[in-house]
């Protein structure tokens, strides 16, 4: 394993809740692959990364890369973070307004040689097209293109790791989408071993090989995108990706073996919660079935109906918010020219290829 953290937890001693920021968490990436963290604020993801790059002392756990340990808490080490040969980007860009696009991206190799300095900066503004910009100033550039000089230099030294901190959080969003794309390009082209934190789970889908889920300081998953989404292996993971509802069902035998009693029918292909039993002997009962948007399906011919509560349009879809008849809700993605009305009743069945169950959640007495 290229990066390899074990167990890392991070606390300062500061904090008001006497909880780590990040509590024991253990992940890893091969060389070359791009992995994201994501979730709410506070959750712990931009001190991991601190912790990754040195600014931030471990209080349990170790880092390693390439089998070298950056830090381990138990045996004292901490290797300053100049030492660690690890580039970051910056939310912000942090680009000297006083020198132009090529001074900027070689500013951090002034050790080298002046003809392999410039060979080097030219290297990487041709990898992040801009080599038309060489001589222009930041403020002269758009959004987009300066995050694209804040990566070009942090790039131009060749580091082992390349760390990202929100990197696209102050651009707008039709910007941020193809930036996402062209950054994961030019970080596949370089063959560059990243780790991104973003709070946006369609820029963690469009940039990472490998995505994990933080909250509370724990990382609840750490898996690829396909997987977060049809296979969540917790209620917060299930939520926070995508968009969905619990609801409440009946795991039963059925001619098929196991399968799941819902509000809109009888689903099948049953996928427990971790721990759970395998299909074909699952534990009978009630249980929390997880429905997304794109699990509901609009058919005027189903004798399910459904009131529309809330509609939001997306351009090609409206996301649909819908109240069964025996008073559970649902989501439902909509074709746009669909235009049914708030307070219409419409026809839905479930098309469920991923069933996902968990453990009821009881209210509180």
């Amino acid at each position: 394993m290229f990066l390899d953290l074990q167990d890392v937890s991070v606390r300062y001693a500061r904090s008001t809740t006497g909880r780590a920021a990040v509590g024991g968490v253990s992940l890893g990436l091969a060389a070359g692959q791009i992995g994201v963290l994501i979730g709410p604020s506070g959750c712990g993801k931009t001190s991991l990364l601190r912790a990754v790059a040195g600014l931030e002392s471990c209080s349990g756990g170790r880092v390693l890369i390439e089998g070298q340990v950056l830090s381990d808490a138990a045996a004292g080490i901490h290797l300053a973070p100049e030492a660690r040969r690890i580039g970051m980007v910056f939310q912000d860009y942090a680009l000297f307004p006083h020198l132009s696009v090529a001074d900027n991206i070689g500013f951090g190799l002034n050790a080298l040689p002046r003809a392999e300095r410039e060979k080097r900066v030219q290297q990487v503004l041709d990898l992040v097209g801009l080599a038309h910009a060489a001589k222009r100033a930041p403020h002269q550039l758009s959004g987009g293109q300066q995050q694209r000089v804040a990566l070009a230099r942090a790039l131009a030294p060749k580091p082992r790791l390349l760390l990202l901190d929100e990197p696209f959080s102050s651009l707008d969003v039709d910007l941020r989408e193809r930036l996402a794309q062209e950054i994961r390009a030019i970080l596949k082209e370089s063959g560059t071993t990243a780790l991104l934190v973003t709070h946006d789970q369609f820029e963690a889908f469009a940039v990472g090989d490998t995505i994990g889920v933080m909250n509370h300081g724990l990382l609840e998953q750490w898996d690829d995108a396909y997987t977060l989404y049809h296979r969540p292996v917790s209620r917060f993971v299930a939520e926070f990706i995508g968009h969905g509802v619990f609801a409440p069902a009946q795991i039963v035998t059925c001619a098929h073996g196991a399968c799941v009693q819902t509000p809109l029918g009888e689903i099948h292909d049953v996928a427990g919660a971790p721990g759970a039993p395998l299909p074909g002997n699952l534990p009978l009962g009630d249980c929390d079935v997880l429905l997304r948007a794109d699990d509901i399906v609009h058919d005027d011919a189903s004798p399910i109906r459904a009131l529309i509560e809330r509609k939001a349009f997306r351009g090609s879809e409206f996301l649909l918010t819908l109240r069964l008849q025996t008073g559970e809700r649902v989501m439902a993605h909509v074709p746009s020219h669909h235009d049914h009305h708030v307070g219409e009743w419409i026809g839905i069945r479930a098309e469920v290829d991923h069933v996902v169950t968990f453990p009821r959640l009881r209210a509180a007495a």
